[in-house]
């Protein structure tokens, strides 16, 4: 990893932490968040993914407007770390660990991979 990486690295992991202390205070259900990214390609490579615990938990998120509020919240964070990614609706997506334990034995090492 270039050494610019590294430091974008470093920018989007604290402004994503951010988001995650936050969530778990104001969103139900919601546990945890990771994301993937080639430098290469970025900042068209970012994905935020935001895990709830169960799909009802999810299903109630969304009908709160909390995946909105989600992604505002990520928007925010990463535009006041100086990174401003303009499709960030296209960049966030949820899953849940419900669905995780189903259609992969809880590997999300695997399920992230396919």
């Amino acid at each position: 990893m270039k050494k610019s990486d590294k430091k974008l690295d470093k920018i989007l992991r604290e402004a994503l932490t951010k988001v995650c202390e936050t969530a778990l205070d104001e969103v139900a259900g919601f546990i945890w968040l990771t994301h993937f990214v080639n430098y290469n390609s970025f900042p068209g490579s970012l994905a935020v993914v935001c895990v709830f615990n169960t799909n009802s938990e999810l299903s109630d998120a969304r009908t709160e407007h909390k995946d909105s509020y989600l992604i505002g919240l990520i928007d925010k964070e990463l535009a006041s770390a100086g990174l401003k990614i303009r499709d960030i609706k296209q960049r966030v997506r949820f899953d849940t660990e419900e669905n995780c334990q189903k259609e992969n034995n809880g590997k999300w090492n695997h399920r992230f991979n396919h």
